[in-house]
């Protein structure tokens, strides 16, 4: 498995220890609100069904969701939240991929350019490694006590590209358009996702060791902790053992 999809297990694992629920919430939040913006039935919008499958696995409150439909569909005030999107290097040469959601465009684009040159990456043109990903969906699922051959089977009857278990963690890729399809497959056959989200998924991968690495996941870590910042994609491979090492030290 690429270092790409470890980061995200570690991601989730350090998630869970340390992720104010707050936070969580308000990333939630202001995605519906963005997503609500190309209709606010989700039936007929993708993006907004993958927002509401997070926001419910996340137990946001029915309250909390619809005052972000209304708000990102026009019905209700308050600032306007746009979204944004960064595009840089980090060591290695690692193209990162930074997708943000702010109502203060200066003030992020200050913290992204920060964070790429504090921990030696650069910060590049609109366009420079967007076309090195694809938007995907991915629905995570607690591997234990599930049979993985199971779950792959449900998965691929409903429609996924891929399924991967790693560290306890089951990853479903899907197409952007089949994310709520195969997340409905999983849970008829008896599979709860406790994640489900679109995002950039890299095609190919560069490997990075040694003190690049460390240094590549600690701009990955901090960018990552950014108010503004919804999720932090790159094309990075790092072996096990020294993920692992890496793991202990952001």
């Amino acid at each position: 498995m690429s270092g790409h999809s470890k980061w995200s297990t570690i991601k989730r694992h350090k998630g869970a220890q340390d992720a104010k629920r707050a936070r969580i919430f308000g990333r939630l939040i202001r995605e519906i609100t963005i997503a609500a913006r190309g209709g606010a039935d989700p039936d007929g919008n993708p993006r907004l069904r993958a927002a509401l499958l997070a926001a419910r696995l996340a137990n946001m409150t029915n309250d909390t969701v619809e005052k972000a439909i209304k708000r990102g569909s026009g019905a209700d005030g308050g600032a306007m939240v746009e979204e944004v999107s960064y595009e840089g290097y980090g060591p290695g040469g690692v193209a990162i991929m930074v997708e943000c959601q702010t109502d203060n465009k200066k003030r992020t684009t200050a913290d992204v350019r920060h964070a790429f040159t504090k921990f030696g990456g650069n910060l590049g043109a609109n366009g420079c490694v967007s076309y090195l990903f694809e938007r995907k969906g991915i629905i995570t699922l607690d591997a234990e006590g599930v049979d993985l051959d199971a779950v792959m089977e449900a998965a691929i009857e409903a429609g996924a590209e891929d399924v991967q278990e790693e560290d306890g963690t089951i990853t479903v890729t899907t197409a952007m358009e089949d994310l709520h399809a195969v997340n409905s497959g999983l849970s008829a056959a008896g599979f709860s996702a406790t994640g489900a989200n679109l995002m950039p998924v890299p095609g190919t991968f560069i490997k990075v060791e040694g003190d690049e690495a460390v240094t590549l996941m600690k701009l990955i870590s901090y960018m990552d902790d950014l108010d503004d910042v919804a999720r932090v994609s790159a094309n990075f491979d790092i072996d096990d053992a020294t993920m692992a090492a890496i793991a202990d030290q952001i």
